[in-house]
């Protein structure tokens, strides 16, 4: 008996449909918005008329019932013409409307996730603080309970589709009490958009990821509603980490999208760029270097299938998503810089787009953990260490 990896039609017909929208839609608009560092208001309210937000969400909250394999297939296609808009929707599914999906009460998810699904509101993932990084369990940022309400004070930094017009609603990650031992309880909280005292900070100023919006949070004495708890107290922690793990699945197939089109840029520069009398691609060497990028994003392709498909059959998946985020996050940055050696010149230049994919694969082996993070895990589920 052998595996098939091929797609069943109703996938297939997905890919189709996110791969004509990312060429005739995306490509021929993104690189003016990507220039202006300028939120694709437009192209981000046609995916929700698509229903990709709604994607791997039920019929009864307003999504379309698929799951994380069917998430991942429009973020590859999508990532191999731009990644700003393929973040914008990975961030908006994984990090803005799973954690309510998974953890929220029946009124929380009838309040948010039908306009989550649409795209008619973004949700954002308040997890990261300046002084944190990586120590995520480091969380300074404090809720107090006061009467019938949270009081929060702190900060968040590098929040995705944090300050949209259309963001609804951040979920931050706060501490709300101390153990018996004296370690933290971190909780969940979610406070919507223009609640007094959530200040959100000017775009900032990036290398890569123009097109898509990312912010640093403030909270002065924050008040919500205590039914603003998002799951039990004190379990935020572990319930952020459950959507981590979900999360490296989607930037795995954000990665291999990247790295797909890096081949598709490279092999039609490679026809039709004449040197010395012949097209560039008739060399040996660019014809090995586009057999290894291909090689690249096919193993990678790969990977995050077998994350999402362990995922969607209930199975332990943590390993092998650590394993897809880490492997497609480094040969996207290798595809990358690859097609813009390819290109010469011209892959430096911003009007190909392979300069913005370069620009933007660096982040892919930082963002929603580190590569020396995934090392750590793969480690820890080998039983290297405790």
């Amino acid at each position: 008996m052998s595996l098939d990896h091929r797609l069943p039609s109703e996938l297939e017909e997905l890919r189709r449909t996110v791969e004509a929208f990312a060429h005739d839609v995306v490509a021929p608009k993104i690189g003016e918005f990507y220039e202006q560092h300028a939120f694709p208001y437009e192209i981000v309210h046609e995916m929700g008329r698509m229903g990709l937000f709604g994607l791997p969400f039920a019929e009864e909250y307003g999504g379309m019932g698929g799951d994380y394999l069917a998430l991942g297939i429009a973020l590859e296609e999508l990532a191999r013409v731009d990644s700003s808009v393929a973040i914008t929707l990975e961030a908006g599914v994984s990090l803005g409307a799973m954690p309510l999906y998974h953890f929220g009460t029946d009124e929380q998810k009838r309040e948010w996730l039908p306009r989550m699904c649409t795209g008619e509101i973004l949700g954002a993932f308040g997890l990261t603080e300046p002084d944190g990084g990586s120590d995520a369990g480091g969380t300074r940022t404090t809720a107090v309970r006061d009467g019938d309400e949270w009081v929060i004070n702190g900060s968040k930094c590098f929040i995705t589709n944090s300050g949209t017009d259309i963001t609804g609603l951040v979920t931050v990650t706060a501490v709300t009490g101390r153990k018996e031992d004296g370690r933290p309880l971190i909780s969940a909280i979610i406070v919507p958009s223009g609640t007094p005292g959530f200040t959100v900070a000017a775009p900032y100023s990036k290398v890569g990821w123009n097109a898509s919006d990312t912010r640093e949070l403030s909270f002065s004495d924050v008040r919500v509603p205590a039914a603003n708890l998002l799951g039990e107290e004190g379990r935020g922690y572990a319930q952020f980490l459950r959507i981590l793990d979900e999360g490296r699945i989607a930037i795995a197939a954000l990665a291999t999208g990247l790295a797909q089109g890096c081949v598709d840029e490279s092999v039609k520069y490679a026809r039709e760029r004449h040197a010395f009398g012949r097209p560039i691609g008739a060399n040996q060497a660019i014809q090995f270097k586009l057999a290894d990028m291909e090689l690249r994003a096919h193993t990678s392709r790969l990977a995050w299938r077998d994350a999402a498909s362990r995922l969607v059959h209930g199975e332990p998946f943590k390993k092998e998503a650590a394993i897809a985020k880490l492997y497609s996050s480094e040969i996207a940055v290798t595809n990358a810089r690859e097609a813009t050696q390819i290109h010469g010149g011209y892959g430096f230049m911003n009007e190909y787009p392979v300069a913005r994919m370069w620009r933007d694969s660096k982040i892919l082996e930082i963002g929603e953990g580190t590569s020396e993070v995934q090392r750590m895990l793969i480690a820890r589920e080998l039983g290297v260490t405790d």
